[in-house]
């Protein structure tokens, strides 16, 4: 039985991204997981490498075929994105390189839709160099769920099981509301999404392998809002979602003061986190595990996760080597999940 295909996409390339999956395909790890397929610039690619000192054979292809024999040391590209984006400077905002990272994303979307490959693993983006491209997106989150044309979709911050992290499925965290200003967060939260993202998550962590996945849900305010003296958006908003959530048959216990209910999670009495808003549930899980935490988008009719770190500009480039254990545990995470939808299938 073959392996997975797996479209690595490079990201914005004046970051980290080529550098990773120059690291990434000229070792043998990669290769024991699955078969990587690079969607970015070949040219890009082969400066990374030589930059590294790698003998990493760069091969440009038009599309995946049976006849690709995969092997470390080699990598296959496909490009469909616009050839400028080799100018692009490294380590600074680029409108070239936000189109890239952009072009090369919706190229493996749209192969992942189609059956051409079975996940997706996405290097970083910048989201200004997405910007200064005309790209109006907040970020790999917003772009998925657009291309894939759903509405009740999350992204899920997960760390695997360790010596700090007890659950035995691993621990995710996924967000009521995500790329948006503190000051908009109150206004955003509604008890249906908050409700949505409570079924998502625990689905996801069934994958992983908890038998009943314990959810717990974190409160907006200090305290849990002190019974109204601190806000009242507990009672008004999110509670309404758990007891909807239990009605469901999802074990579910919430609203809890976040500041303590990371700890207990971390600890092992839930599978699952649900954040009220962005840096709620990033600060926190990165602080715990920031070279091994996985974002995986959840409600997505295609697997796709990514590496939790961004674009590296203060060491892309450089003669430091680049870590590749968080885009590997995201690798590892991508087949995981692909292969249980293929089971389901």
């Amino acid at each position: 039985m073959k392996l997975p295909l797996i479209a690595l996409t490079m990201g914005d390339v004046s970051g980290i991204g080529p550098q990773l999956l120059d690291a990434l395909c000229s070792r043998s790890e990669i290769f024991e997981l699955c078969r990587p397929v690079i969607y970015g610039n070949a040219k890009v690619l082969n400066r990374a490498a030589e930059r590294a000192g790698s003998s990493l054979n760069v091969i440009s292809i038009d599309c995946v075929s049976d006849e690709i024999e995969f092997q470390p040391g080699t990598a296959f590209c496909i490009d469909r994105g616009q050839l400028d984006v080799a100018d692009a400077a490294p380590c600074q905002i680029d409108a070239r390189s936000g189109r890239g990272a952009y072009d090369y994303l919706v190229s493996a979307i749209d192969d992942c839709l189609a059956g051409k490959i079975d996940a997706i693993t996405t290097a970083p983006l910048n989201k200004e160099s997405l910007h200064l491209a005309g790209i109006d997106y907040p970020g790999h989150t917003e772009i998925l769920a657009d291309r894939c044309q759903v509405h009740d979709f999350g992204m899920m911050l997960y760390l695997p099981h360790s010596d700090v992290i007890k659950p035995t499925s691993g621990l995710g965290i996924v967000h009521a509301t995500l790329h948006t200003s503190i000051a908009s967060v109150p206004r955003l939260l509604k008890t249906a999404d908050i409700s949505e993202k409570i079924r998502l998550i625990s689905d996801l962590s069934r994958v992983m392998g908890a038998s009943t996945p314990r959810v717990a849900v974190c409160a907006l305010n200090p305290h849990a809002g002190e019974h109204g003296l601190f806000g009242d958006e507990e009672a008004r908003i999110i509670a309404p979602a758990v007891e909807q959530a239990q009605q469901a048959g999802i074990e579910t216990t919430g609203p809890l003061p976040a500041d303590t209910l990371i700890r207990r999670a971390v600890n092992g009495e839930f599978d699952a986190v649900v954040a009220m808003y962005h840096d709620q549930g990033h600060i926190p899980f990165k602080l715990l595990g920031f070279d091994q935490a996985v974002n995986i988008t959840l409600g997505l009719p295609i697997v796709r996760t990514s590496p939790s770190h961004g674009t590296a500009f203060d060491i892309a480039w450089s003669d430091t080597v680049p870590d590749t254990k968080g885009i590997t545990e995201a690798i590892k995470a991508a087949v995981k999940l692909a292969a249980h939808r293929q089971h389901q299938q």
